[in-house]
């Protein structure tokens, strides 16, 4: 099968490519991340964490990392409409001046608007806790035990406009038992989260090509 190159340049040990990742709470997943670039031969390097959130609990891991936070909150005085696109513009102006490769979005709890997406595509990817197209939006969890499936997972896609739909590049499968609660299962495709992301991302900045055709 025939693919592409997500990124136009390739990362490498010496020129890693530069990543921001987005986060809006605990930021566990972030760790994880900066945990894997630290703690192996990366071709990526986080040099700026960003949150919508003055009290992150991610921030604190950034911190330990000495990786930069950059908190946009929004301004709540301007219109709907408008405070969300002076927010993300504040945003793009940090992305550019740090010359960022690859966004990540690690529970990032805001949805980008079309501009914003249409400005990075491809070059915004998130993970899913489901097997998507299956289950989308913010709740994942609760719908899949509510459903009554047997399996679930995560989903590694890039960003487009819509809520959890865009090209697929990596899922990981996780049996759902008839005893669990939201929080086990959570808890359960967490832990493989945790290891898709980071591999994921790794394939991405050494020029692994992916069928993007969605």
């Amino acid at each position: 099968m025939g693919g592409s190159q997500l990124l136009t340049k390739v990362g490498t040990l010496d020129n890693p490519l530069r990543i921001a990742v987005f986060f809006s709470g605990s930021g566990t997943g972030m760790n994880a991340l900066l945990s894997h670039q630290g703690s192996s031969q990366c071709t990526h390097k986080t040099v700026l964490c960003v949150t919508d959130k003055e009290d992150a609990g991610g921030i604190q891991y950034a911190e330990q990392h000495g990786v930069p936070v950059l908190i946009e909150t929004l301004d709540t005085s301007l219109p709907r409409e408008e405070r969300r696109r002076e927010h993300e513009q504040r945003i793009a102006i940090q992305l550019d001046e740090a010359d960022i490769d690859l966004i990540v979005l690690s529970g990032y709890m805001r949805l980008l608007s079309p501009n914003f997406v249409e400005r990075f595509f491809p070059r915004i990817i998130n993970i899913h806790p489901s097997l998507l197209p299956a289950f989308p939006g913010k709740d994942a969890h609760t719908d899949v035990l509510a459903s009554g499936v047997r399996v679930s997972g995560c989903t590694v896609h890039v960003v487009d406009a819509g809520m959890d739909t865009g090209p697929i590049l990596a899922q990981r499968r996780v049996p759902v038992f008839s005893t669990d609660t939201r929080s086990q299962l959570a808890k359960r495709i967490q832990v493989e989260e945790h290891q898709l992301y980071p591999e994921v991302i790794d394939s991405i900045c050494s020029g692994v090509q992916f069928d993007l055709g969605n």
